[in-house]
């Protein structure tokens, strides 16, 4: 798929192949991700969903070919929390997982309390649950200007409240013009431009 209606892509990729332990996972993967779309990746378990999502955003090229071109910064949240179990909440957002940002204490304390942690800034992390964990992640979210999210299973271990809070950020992200690119086995919810690049067919859609 090429660059259409919204605009010069944001990231380009072409000809895509990966394979591990000799077996091949994709072939020959062509497109773009442009502004205001929200694309999700498809496909059967191992059939490399989080390998892609690692190579776009530049952190695997291991069995990897092809190119991959990023125009924007981006911010990438794989599958597992990332948090500093040591560290509180606030620690763990006040120095940005790409190491280019900072946050003031109110916008932090204000994204915290919007996703249900209130009062939960200053405990290490480990004593969180899985879910707490998966909310600082969407506070992560609120505190991001990068014009590209790249997501991994976001919707992990979140409840029904989470979800619509995370579907309502996927939104106001493809409204303002930014890009979403994730992996989900969650049905989306979501008035916006989705696309579907199922890796088990190749096709896109």
């Amino acid at each position: 798929m090429s660059a259409d209606s919204a605009g010069a892509p944001v990231l380009a990729a072409r000809s895509l192949c990966l394979e591990r332990g000799g077996r091949e996972l994709f072939h020959d993967l062509s497109f773009d991700i442009c502004a205001g779309q929200l694309w999700q990746i498809e496909g059967a378990n191992g059939a490399g969903k989080t390998s892609l999502l690692r190579i776009l955003c530049g952190l695997s090229r291991y069995g990897f070919d092809g190119q991959v071109e990023r125009h924007v910064p981006l911010l990438y949240l794989g599958h597992q929390s990332a948090l500093k179990a040591l560290l509180t909440p606030r620690e763990n957002l006040a120095f940005h997982v790409s190491g280019d940002s900072r946050y003031e204490d109110e916008k932090i304390e204000s994204a915290l309390s919007r996703v249900g942690l209130y009062g939960y800034e200053d405990v290490a992390s480990h004593t969180l649950s899985a879910g707490q964990h998966r909310r600082v992640n969407l506070a992560r979210l609120l505190l991001s200007d990068a014009p590209l999210w790249l997501l991994d299973e976001p919707f992990t271990a979140i409840d029904k409240a989470g979800v619509e809070e995370l579907e309502a950020l996927l939104v106001s992200q493809v409204a303002a013009g930014g890009s979403v690119v994730m992996t989900s086995h969650q049905t989306l919810n979501v008035d916006c431009d989705v696309r579907f690049l199922n890796l088990t067919t190749g096709l896109v859609a």
